[in-house]
């Protein structure tokens, strides 16, 4: 027995064995990707040293002191004095927060001298004494990071090039100063930090007050500055608060799926927000963990990241795709998109050792690139605009910094090479580089972050550089979310302050997971069966599985195909040729197959038409007859839901796209519904300045002309997290709202109703059903007076009633 199973196992481990040889050889037969040459990859990274250079000077020209430049106004962004972009502006602190998150890039880029220069600009300029609330993330990870990574290479190179010998630890001070000034901000009932804090007053500043709720990286990604900061200047408190915050995230955390959600409440601990992917408003908390493993080495980091991580591979993670869902509920969707920031996944991965599936998205982000030129703010599940804005991020080119770092494979240059032309060609003006608003028209938008020249330029330069082009070994350092340099000698100093063991909330599992060599990985393979994921023209999959409606898709050759073998044929209007099934089988597959369809077309229908929100007004004053055109509903406010409606007269805002700290006719807005129009400062933002002058309701109109409802999906205006707007507010398209604007002209005392349509319509048909039943009694009465008995004409009215319909029925 012992024998033959021996025999059985060496014939497996030699059919095994062949495999894997057939498998290389044919991997290595048949990479596409073109080597690129040394020259080429000098004459990038050169190409990379002039863009950060462009915009650099262009900053430095004409925007130094400011936060930040615009680009097509060629001038400086000032708190308090370039016109408000509502809660976008609280990363602002009039602190030369470009100059100071751009400094280690000037060493990497080896430029001592303008790296001098900004320092002691920094050192003479930068105040922080300013009565400004801040965002604590956003100054955190910004100005702390880059102030401690400029100090740290400032000594460095006093000892490596012998320069500055003049400084004396300057920015570490400002670096304790500044941390000092966020602390408040800590004094929670969880020890979870607030969202914002004002530099001067703390959290005494009467806006604030109300402050309750902050997202899951906005307070889990303060640890790796904080650490550093206590660890360079010996006063533990900074690392202490950010352990503290961290332990309190990790508690919060869903017991059944170890997922987390994205907002929640710093004083009770209650999560506000329950979606839980990889992008907005949870991505670097998810960075923090590993890497405050790396940097202080924790075990207890590698284990929350490790048990996070298997959450988001096995209930997240959709192949290549990454798509929200609810943390308590870990098998339902809670959005149908993704958006941008999640680029940074695959280099995180990378980081981990999880090297497959970091090709894979990767893969997929770069189609997205492709379909859209730029990778827009957000697309949906079929890869379509969701929204529109390209910020010049760089996630994208990180993750493709770190692929090829852990890979070698040149497909990676190629992949940079293309992002670094298509910000040259796309967002280059004369003065830096802009962002984009749209996409789909390249239209510029008068914003350069100061990410753009930290984190963009950065990644791409350090993508075509060789390790001798570098002053310094940037395998020493770690990276924090903003792209600043720490080094790896931190865990060395200490802090003995703080205890790091807590108690076996761990077991050894957490721990089991190891790096690949990557000279293993063939990510050719990987990216293979991806090639055409977006375009769905893929090798038509020979399993048998049968294709359902609900995974349809007229745009994949193999479903048309597979359709067609159903007996089913695609046709333009007018075309009259028929399809044959080609047997029996195939022809009952497409029979269940349109009835599939027909179900799901009706329940899309029913869906899309229960999100919808009216605009309903009476055709004239006189008129009981009302109509109603749509609107889309928004994340951020109360939903008009059943029978609940707001009525009041309307009113345009004044400025029109309420971006100011106040409305000019504020006094005029109080219980009526306010109309603003769309751009210049985000939704929420034009909600909070309508519920700040007591409207009832607020109505955003489109300012892309020619837009509709009937051929554009409807969407749901997003918000910033805060919970705080408690007025209704919904979005109309141009040509819709064009409609309203006709009768508010007619009719200046116009009253409308928001409420939702499909509400609308049932009140429509009950307004028919009862008319219908008025007329029929009419009826009744009359044939009654003729009637010799009451009995007859009680008969008669019965019959000719009209029963009431069934607006759900009718719908």
């Amino acid at each position: 027995m012992s024998s033959t199973l021996t025999a059985i196992i060496a014939q497996f481990l030699l059919s095994l064995l062949l495999l894997v040889v057939s498998v290389l050889t044919d991997d290595a037969s048949t990479i596409p990707t073109q080597n690129m040459s040394h020259k080429e990859r000098a004459e990038l990274r050169e190409e990379s040293r002039d863009m950060f250079y462009h915009a650099y000077n262009a900053y430095m020209a004409n925007a130094y002191p400011a936060d930040e430049l615009m680009p097509l106004s060629c001038k400086g962004r000032y708190r308090g004095v370039t016109p408000s972009r509502g809660d976008m502006d609280d990363i602002l602190g009039n602190f030369s927060m470009t100059l100071v998150d751009t400094l280690d890039t000037l060493v990497l880029l080896g430029d001592f001298a303008e790296f001098e220069h900004a320092v002691k600009l920094v050192i003479r300029d930068v105040q922080f004494d300013s009565d400004i609330i801040v965002s604590v993330f956003e100054t955190n990870i910004r100005m702390v990071g880059g102030l401690l990574s400029a100090h740290i290479l400032a000594e460095y190179l006093q000892k490596q090039a012998d320069v500055m010998h003049w400084y004396k630890g300057e920015m570490l001070e400002m670096a304790r100063e500044l941390g000092y000034r966020l602390l408040p901000a800590f004094n929670t009932t969880t020890g979870i930090p607030h969202a914002r804090v004002n530099l001067r007053l703390g959290m005494k500043d009467p806006q604030l007050k109300k402050s309750r709720e902050t997202c899951t990286a906005c307070a889990g990604t303060i640890l790796l500055e904080f650490a550093a900061l206590s660890r360079l200047t010996g006063d533990p408190i900074f690392e202490v608060r950010a352990h503290a915050a961290m332990d309190a995230l990790w508690k919060l955390r869903h017991r059944g799926s170890d997922l987390m959600g994205t907002v929640l409440n710093v004083h009770s601990g209650d999560w506000v927000r329950r979606d839980s992917g990889v992008g907005a408003g949870i991505d670097s908390y998810y960075e923090y963990l590993f890497k405050s493993y790396v940097l202080l080495g924790d075990d207890k980091y590698l284990a929350r990241f490790n048990r996070h991580y298997n959450a988001v591979m096995k209930y997240v993670s959709e192949g290549p795709m990454l798509l929200d869902v609810l943390m308590h509920r870990p098998h339902a969707k809670s959005r149908n998109f993704m958006d941008s920031l999640l680029a940074f996944w695959p280099g995180l991965q990378v980081l981990s050792g999880d090297l497959k599936p970091a090709v894979q998205t990767h893969e997929m982000l770069y189609q997205v690139m492709q379909m859209h030129t730029l990778i827009p703010e957000a697309w949906t599940v079929d890869f379509q605009i969701h929204w529109g804005q390209h910020h010049l991020r760089p996630e994208f080119i990180e993750s493709t910094y770190f692929l090829y770092r852990a890979t070698g494979d040149h497909h990676y240059l190629q992949v940079g090479k293309r992002a670094l032309k298509t910000l040259q060609q796309y967002a280059k003006v004369s003065c830096g580089y802009a962002a984009v608003n749209d996409v789909r028209t390249g239209k510029h938008e008068d914003r350069m972050d100061s990410f753009v020249l930290s984190e963009t330029f950065k990644y791409l330069f350090l993508l075509f550089s060789e390790p001798q082009d570098l002053i310094i070994n940037v395998d020493e350092f770690v990276f924090t979310t903003e792209a600043h340099l720490l080094p790896l000698s931190i865990a060395q100093l200490g802090n003995s302050t703080f205890s790091f063991r807590q108690s076996d909330e761990h077991n050894v599992l957490d721990f089991m997971r190891t790096c690949p060599s990557s000279n293993k990985l063939f990510p050719e393979k990987v990216r293979k069966p991806l090639r055409n994921f977006i375009t769905g023209s893929c090798p038509r999959s020979t399993s048998g599985k049968r294709l359902s409606a609900l995974d349809f898709q007229a745009s994949n050759a193999d479903h048309l195909r597979a359709v067609y073998d159903m007996g089913i044929t695609m046709v333009s209007v007018g075309d009259r040729s028929q399809g044959k099934a080609k047997s029996q089988e195939e022809g009952e597959m497409g029979l269940q197959f349109m009835q599939e369809m027909l179900e799901l077309t009706k329940m899309q229908s029913m869906n899309q038409l229960a999100q919808l929100q009216a605009v309903a007004y009476a055709l004239d004053d006189q008129s009981q007859d009302w109509t109603a055109l749509m609107a889309g509903p928004s994340h951020f406010s109360p939903e008009l839901v059943g029978e609940q409606f707001v009525e009041g007269h309307i009113v345009w805002a004044r400025p029109p796209r309420a971006c100011d700290e106040k409305l000019l006719n504020a006094e005029n807005v109080s219980g009526k519904i306010l109309v603003a129009e769309r751009g210049d400062c985000t939704f929420v933002s034009k909600a909070r300045l309508a519920q700040k002058a007591g409207a009832a309701a607020l109505i955003v109109c489109d300012n892309v002309a020619g837009s509709s409802g009937e051929t554009q999906p409807m969407f749901a205006m997003s918000g910033d997290g805060t919970d705080d707007v408690a007025i209704p507010v919904v979005f109309m398209y141009s040509l819709e709202f064009a409609k309203l604007s006709d009768a508010m002209q007619r009719r200046p005392q116009l009253r409308v109703r928001l409420m939702q349509m499909v509400e609308f319509k049932r009140w429509q048909l009950a307004k028919e059903a009862h008319q219908n039943e008025t007329a029929a009694a009419a009826a009744a009465a009359v044939a009654s007076a003729s009637a010799s008995a009451s009995a007859s004409a009680s008969e008669a009215a019965t019959m000719t009633t009209m029963p009431k319909k069934k607006p759900d029925k009718e719908l």
